[in-house]
């Protein structure tokens, strides 16, 4: 049987964008983490350094949808070296006030404007739509994009905190700031395999997220970024209670090659299943896959039952990004990816930040309940996603 991964880049300039596309994502994972070790390195105080990196999450939680708005109707090439050249040069003023003991007000400031960072993983999504639309292809790259994604995530926080703790504190945030340079520019040069820019009618010109079923996306996205959030957190806290905090790398690893190699065999295969059934079903094995947790008795069990969670994290996010490719116009694509990877950060971080409250308060075992409590809403966004799906297609074979 042929490699469908492989033939995806058949087409002139697809390997071109994928690469450097590639590179430019990875600066997404880098900068909070790379913010959080270069300043608590100089200052001392991990409180500056995590609201300075919760800063920078927030900013491009808002402004990236917005940038993909607007490479929607004008297209990435015009877009993206201006946004990327804003974000670049925050960085670059936020490491130049670090560096100088300037103001703590200063640092939240650049980190904000740092916050004009694309949304990388969408705009490479948007250009497999564009060649693959309609094609069983497209399934494909949506599953590779999603590994990638993973991918990124992986490698990125180690590369910036082993330059930074290494090299320099300022190592980290600068090495994500020259990726992200070099990465736009040569994406932005891959011209023959940009989307084109559609004329918007006045009926067409608001948000991507106005639909019910795109809030309803959305949201399933956050519940399931909240369970990679409590992950995180919990790894760590688990490991350090059994005394190998060093185990707590292993566990995280294991949520990620879960993900990784289920993302691989579900874009290999080709379900007789509309995706609305996908997403339900995706999203019962999602709540189900975080009950082992109630288990965990050691750093292996844990290590198991992440990798087990981990499985239903990439199809969940193919399905999703499908179903976006499907109910939002051609001309505001990019931006209904950009709210889906939004709804997924905005999770993980809320999911991390209540998950720790919770254990410093009740303990690790309440922990594992939060979540248990972010799979059942996975479920619940999911099911009326479905129910909402199901009228809608009724409707057009009316």
């Amino acid at each position: 049987m042929a490699n469908p991964y492989k033939a995806l880049f058949h087409v002139p300039g697809t390997l071109a964008f994928s690469l450097s596309g590639l590179i430019a994502r990875l600066p997404i994972s880098m900068t909070g983490i790379g913010i959080i070790t270069m300043i608590s390195q100089l200052t001392g105080s991990y409180w500056l350094a995590g609201a300075v990196a919760a800063t920078f999450t927030l900013s491009t939680a808002l402004i990236a949808p917005q940038i993909s708005r607007l490479t929607d109707r004008y297209g990435q090439g015009r877009i993206l070296p201006f946004a990327a050249t804003i974000s670049v040069l925050g960085m670059l003023l936020l490491l130049a006030c670090v560096h100088l003991a300037a103001p703590d007000w200063t640092l939240f400031l650049f980190a904000a404007l740092a916050g004009f960072m694309p949304s990388m993983p969408a705009m490479v999504r948007a250009r497999w739509t564009h060649i693959y639309k309609g094609q069983p292809a497209l399934h494909t790259a949506y599953s590779l994009e999603s590994v990638l994604d993973e991918v990124c995530f992986i490698v990125g926080p180690p590369i910036a905190v082993g330059l930074s703790v290494a090299v320099s504190p300022i190592a980290g945030p600068l090495a994500a700031a020259l990726m992200l340079a070099v990465g736009i520019s040569l994406f932005s040069l891959q011209k023959k395999t940009e989307p084109p820019v559609s004329e918007q009618t006045e009926h067409q010109q608001g948000s991507a997220l106005e639909p019910l079923t795109m809030k309803m996306l959305m949201l399933t996205l956050i519940a399931l970024g909240t369970i990679v959030g409590t992950v995180d957190v919990l790894s760590v806290a688990f490991a350090k209670q059994q005394g190998v905090p060093v185990a707590a790398s292993f566990v995280l690893s294991a949520y990620a090659a879960g993900s990784c190699i289920s993302g691989l065999v579900f874009g290999a295969l080709r379900l007789n299943l509309t995706l609305p059934k996908q997403l339900l079903l995706a999203s019962i094995a999602t709540a189900a896959a975080t009950l082992p947790l109630l288990v965990v008795y050691d750093v292996l069990t844990l290590s198991v039952s992440v990798f087990v969670a981990g499985i239903f994290f990439a199809p969940t996010m193919i399905v999703t990004m499908g179903l976006v490719e499907k109910i939002v116009p051609a001309s505001k694509l990019t931006e209904g990816f950009t709210w889906m990877i939004t709804g997924l950060g905005i999770g993980i971080a809320a999911g991390a930040a209540f998950t720790g409250w919770v254990i410093d308060e009740m303990g690790i075992r309440a922990g594992f309940a939060v979540t248990i409590v972010a799979g059942g809403g996975v479920l619940l966004a999911s099911l009326y996603c479905y129910r909402l799906l199901q009228q809608r297609m009724a409707l057009q074979t009316a």
